[in-house]
């Protein structure tokens, strides 16, 4: 029996994390089937991928962020418009799961309020590999285990958690499927809005932030126009001065 596919949907997934945890890997094995050897750290990249789910075809727009401070302000540019937000860590990085509670989770949900979650453990490859496990025992610490992603998963209130790795092909695409699917559902599990009453939220963001930059660009122009009044008086003040001096020395 066959079952009618919904031509061109469009959704935005958003991923961030740590710098270094997998996310750029992941996106890329995701969307080209290769990975990559080479480590390049990411400031802005776009991916798009095609994903089918319950006869829906999803064109998935993949935004890549950068987990570094550095980026702090330049990230929340991505988040505008996102579906879903796929929050990563890594197996084999204990801090960077530590940060998706200090850090990650309230960033998306200032930003993305009302936007699914998919949090995803990624190098699970690494977690029971002997020179990983070495060196992490040494700093009085041991891979993240399934038992604490999930933990995790529940207190930020994502809609679920996955394990994979980029390296092995483990997991990959069903991130993407279930990232998909929520980004289809439009729910979070953090306040439970539905993909219509969040419609109406964005269009009223969307307003404000309108509105906002308005004034931010009629503030930006009143601050220009205050300096070059200010520095032209200036000039004219140390024109005279000197006008003023020349005299004196004349006389």
């Amino acid at each position: 029996m066959s079952h009618r596919v919904d031509d061109h949907v469009r959704r935005k997934l958003t991923v961030v994390g740590d710098g270094s945890c997998g996310k750029t890997c992941l996106l890329i094995v995701f969307s080209k089937g290769q990975f990559p050897e080479v480590y390049v750290p990411t400031v802005f990249e776009n991916y798009v991928a095609d994903v089918e789910v319950e006869n829906h075809r999803v064109e998935l727009a993949l935004w890549d962020t950068a987990g570094q401070e550095d980026y702090d302000r330049l990230r929340p540019l991505s988040y505008p418009d996102s579906n879903v937000i796929l929050i990563c860590f890594s197996v084999d990085i204990p801090d960077s799961l530590e940060n998706v509670q200090e850090k990650w989770i309230a960033e998306v949900l200032h930003f993305c309020q009302g936007v699914p979650i998919i949090l995803a453990g990624c190098k699970v490859d690494l977690r029971n590999d002997p020179q990983t496990i070495e060196n992490l025992r040494a700093e009085g610490q041991q891979p993240v285990s399934t038992a604490e992603g999930q933990e995790v998963a529940d207190q930020i209130g994502a809609v679920g958690y996955y394990e994979c790795s980029a390296k092995t092909g483990y997991g990959v695409r069903e991130v993407f499927e279930a990232a998909t699917l929520a980004a289809l559902k439009g729910k979070s599990k953090t306040n439970g809005k539905t993909k219509k009453n969040k419609n109406k939220g964005e269009k009223k963001k969307r307003k404000c932030s309108i509105i906002v930059s308005s004034l931010q660009y009629i503030l930006i122009i009143i601050l220009i126009i205050i300096i070059i009044t200010y520095s032209i008086q200036k000039e004219k003040k140390y024109t005279k001065r000197k006008k003023v001096s020349l005299s004196r020395r004349s006389g």
